[in-house]
């Protein structure tokens, strides 16, 4: 596999693990006990922290990437255990 894929690969592991990631701690004002500016969305969260979602993104991506990569290198679960088309052997 060369450098791009795996690179590609790992993209789409961080952004799949980025929409997992931004719904856990989030808080609203509601639950923080502030006050809501004027206009705001009652779901707004309180504090917005990008990079705590980023690190978080990034340490989740880099787990699941790893076992990819262990299962593509040393195969434990083939692609024919996935191909429902050709009858088993």
């Amino acid at each position: 596999m060369s450098f791009a894929s795996g690179l590609a690969i790992y993209l789409l592991f961080w952004v799949m693990s980025a929409f997992v990631i931004l719904p856990f701690g989030v808080r609203t004002h509601e639950e923080a006990g502030a006050e809501r500016v004027a206009g705001q969305a009652d779901s707004a969260p309180h504090e917005f922290r990008p990079w705590l979602i980023v690190m978080r993104t990034t340490l989740l991506a880099s787990a699941l990437f790893a076992l990819w990569l262990a299962n593509y290198t040393y195969d434990w679960v083939p692609a024919a255990t996935f191909d429902i088309f050709t009858p088993p052997a």
